[in-house]
């Protein structure tokens, strides 16, 4: 039986904008959470795929199996350093899937846990990172079904790298997606935003501020059964990660064709974030977070969703802090302290590396 050839990648018929096509290599940049990252799905993953792929690659998917709505969500952790105030890898990547579970509505109910395992990494390292895992899933209240285990040669790793997927269900009445933002809709957060990606850096970079800022990483689906169980018709939910506040509010806006009015002294960033950006010329708004959420709900529900959010204790600094609009459609504009207006435009890369 002769050999399948595997056709050429011919670059020049690709419709694609700047910068790929002048970068035929990957960046780190390419998985920043930014616009190059949306450039890599929907000019290079999106046509290979084909017809075997949904136009929408989102951060979970809702499929329907017989007269039930399940979600599917996989993601993948490469965080330097492994342990840092605040958290570890390990419950990094048991919340990050149950949050992008938990952001479609879902209950999340089981995972699946795959390592890339770095040759020459202590088993010690290795055990705290699954003991973190355990503890994560036993709180969030998910079981680890299934596995598998991949060892790299040394130096072609940075000891432990984890994929975590995960399945869940949801209600019939639940629809939660990004294309249902609408002029009107009130945006809130659940809390002060940046911890995370400043307590990564803080340890990776060595850098000491006068108090230690600590990874805000959680599993936020019991949060997000507080805000439903109001009855609200909540729109949309996002968990801000890469890219953070800034990145999810620019792919809600340009998903929807609406815009965003944000007000800056709404935003609760807290002082010691506030005080590493501005030593680092960093903006909070582009910082990465691990367990808080944004949402989108109709202004009539602005109140009691947010009331329930505050009464539960991973929305406990809750804030609205902006207004979906008609104006600017696909564009986020923020109204700062001084008075005037700034775009925030989403990031083309990223501003810290590896942050999860």
């Amino acid at each position: 039986m002769p050999e399948t050839e595997t056709p050429a990648i011919d670059m020049e018929n690709w419709v694609c904008p700047m910068p790929l096509r002048d970068s035929p290599n990957i960046v780190m940049g390419h998985g920043g959470g930014g616009a190059m990252s949306g450039e890599l799905i929907e000019h290079l993953f999106l046509p290979a795929f084909g017809p075997a792929a949904q136009s929408e690659l989102g951060d979970s998917a809702v499929v329907a199996i017989g007269d039930t709505r399940l979600a599917f969500s996989t993601d993948s952790f490469v965080v330097k350093p492994m342990n840092f105030p605040g958290g570890s890898i390990g419950d990094l990547a048991v919340n990050g899937t149950v949050n992008d579970l938990a952001m479609s509505g879902a209950r999340p109910l089981v995972l699946s846990t795959a390592f890339i395992l770095e040759e020459g990494t202590p088993l010690s390292e290795i055990a705290r990172v699954a003991t973190a895992m355990g503890t994560a899933a036993l709180t969030a209240g998910v079981t680890l079904v299934t596995g598998d285990t991949k060892v790299v040669d040394a130096g072609h790793g940075d000891g432990v790298y984890v994929n975590t997927a995960g399945i869940g269900v949801l209600d019939e009445s639940v629809d939660i997606r990004p294309q249902r933002a609408c002029p009107g809709d009130a945006v809130l957060v659940s809390g002060e935003i940046g911890l995370h990606g400043v307590a990564v850096l803080s340890r990776r970079e060595g850098i000491e501020f006068e108090t230690t800022v600590c990874s805000d990483t959680a599993a936020l689906h019991g949060l997000v059964a507080a805000m439903l169980a109001t009855g609200a018709d909540i729109h949309v939910l996002r968990d801000p990660t890469r890219g953070g506040v800034a990145a999810s509010l620019n792919e809600i806006a340009r998903a929807a064709g609406a815009g965003v009015r944000l007000d800056e002294t709404r935003i609760p960033i807290p002082p010691g974030v506030r005080d590493a950006c501005g030593l680092l010329g960093l903006d909070p708004l582009y910082v990465a977070n691990e367990g808080k959420l944004i949402a989108f709900v109709p202004d009539r529900d602005a109140d009691r969703v947010l009331a329930a959010m505050r009464d539960h204790p991973l929305g406990a600094h809750a804030e609205r802090i902006g207004t979906c609009v008609a104006d600017h459609p696909g564009m986020v504009v923020a109204r700062t302290a001084l008075g005037g207006t700034r775009v925030v435009d989403l990031p083309i890369g990223e501003q810290l590396p590896r942050i999860c």
